[in-house]
């Protein structure tokens, strides 16, 4: 595709940003000089982009590649966290792909390096790069590991996100079947760099991922409004003996919700129990992936439910938890005449299970309760093992 696209192409794809690339595939005739099929596929990838990277989606003067290197890359908030993890003169991003990570790191900086084994996508990078006024990205096409070993520089950062697909674009998460394997990467870029930043898969097991990298100084779990994006590891010649684990989960008004903690702290935090009190909360998913199951209730002198619940309650409100927090209205049994008596007359509520025999889907049929309304029921067991449901209203 020519770059900078023509006019009559740009004013194409502004005229038409939200419209059904479906329907425009059907009207295409009606656009003989166009390149009609590539304008679509920029379409399709503005469209992906809307919501990761908003600005680059509404800016006319970039170029997209094809929507899976779009799926693939960071969103703005999350190139942005990264960014602000690095400092030092040099580093280099050795799995570029559409460049959302390089950008924000050439914002923090000075000399950044960006490798792409594709050269189509490095093109666009490239230009884009120059599009947005960023100067001190230099654009390599190439492999990773030649890149390495070619350049004569070292680095204050290297920056991977292994592919985490097969030939067959099928998901994957081990760290040794991801493209490159960095577990037969480490001397070289550890010989590169004393600081590696590792992306991987939120489906990874931290504990597994610690023992399989063995150099770990730190990692990150990073949720957006509380969908768990991705872990972060630092790596380095000198690795933790336990590895700080800090979790990030940012929200759709700006904020942010942390924790951090670590494996000799959890194992050493007590867990006190107790019946529903007046308010309940239920920690966000970095939390919970970080492994942050007694810890969490310590450190904000809460009460659990059940060991095996995750929800945690108190008398005394603690408005920085970093989860949702509920005020409970009331506790009843599992029963839909019971629970329907709280709802309005068109018996909707939000409903979550944990350590519950039932699933959602299970409990709606069960119960005659449909999705929407203002109050949320958490299906769970008490500590004597009896069923209970909480009816409660949003805190926040």
């Amino acid at each position: 595709m020519e770059y900078p696209l023509p006019t009559a192409a740009r004013r194409y794809v502004a005229e038409h940003l939200h419209d059904d690339p479906a329907q425009l595939a059907l009207q295409a005739r009606r656009y003989p000089g166009l390149p009609v099929p590539d304008l679509i596929r920029q379409i399709q990838a503005r469209q992906k982009a809307k919501t990761k990277i908003p600005a680059w989606a509404e800016n006319p003067d970039l170029v997209f590649p094809p929507t899976l290197s779009v799926e693939q890359a960071s969103s703005a908030r999350t190139a942005a966290f990264k960014a602000s993890l690095v400092q030092g003169q040099r580093l280099a991003d050795l799995t570029g792909g559409f460049g959302v990570d390089v950008a924000h790191f050439a914002a923090t900086i000075a000399e950044v390096h960006y490798v792409e084994r594709n050269a189509a996508l490095a093109d666009v990078v490239r230009f884009n790069l120059t599009q947005l006024g960023i100067e001190n990205v230099q654009c390599h096409t190439g492999d990773a590991v030649q890149f390495l070993r070619n350049t004569p520089d070292t680095f204050d950062w290297l920056y991977l996100d292994p592919a985490r697909r097969d030939t067959a674009a099928k998901k994957i998460f081990r760290l040794q079947d991801c493209e490159p394997d960095v577990l037969r990467l480490m001397p070289l870029l550890l010989h590169k760099s004393r600081c590696v930043l590792l992306k991987t898969s939120p489906m990874l097991d931290i504990e597994q991922a610690i023992q399989e990298l063995r150099q770990v100084r730190r990692l990150w779990v990073v949720a957006v409004d509380n969908e768990c994006k991705e872990v972060l590891y630092e790596l380095g010649p000198e690795p933790a003996v336990d590895p700080e684990r800090y979790t990030v989960n940012m929200l759709r008004n700006g904020q942010q919700q942390e924790f951090r903690l670590n494996r000799a702290r959890e194992t050493r935090a007590v867990a006190r129990y107790a019946e529903p009190q007046q308010y309940l909360y239920e920690p966000n998913v970095a939390v919970l992936k970080a492994g942050a199951f007694k810890s969490i209730g310590t450190a904000f002198e809460l009460l659990k439910l059940h060991q095996h619940s995750h929800l945690y309650t108190s008398d005394v409100l603690r408005p920085d938890f970093p989860g949702r927090i509920f005020r409970i209205r009331a506790v009843e049994k599992y029963d839909g005449a019971a629970l329907r008596a709280h709802l309005g007359p068109d018996n909707r509520a939000h409903v979550t299970t944990r350590n519950f025999p039932d699933s959602v889907a299970e409990f709606r049929h069960r119960t005659a309760i449909k999705e929407g309304g203002d109050l949320y029921l958490f299906a769970t067991t008490n500590l004597e093992g009896k069923l209970m449901v909480l009816v409660c209203e949003k805190y926040h």
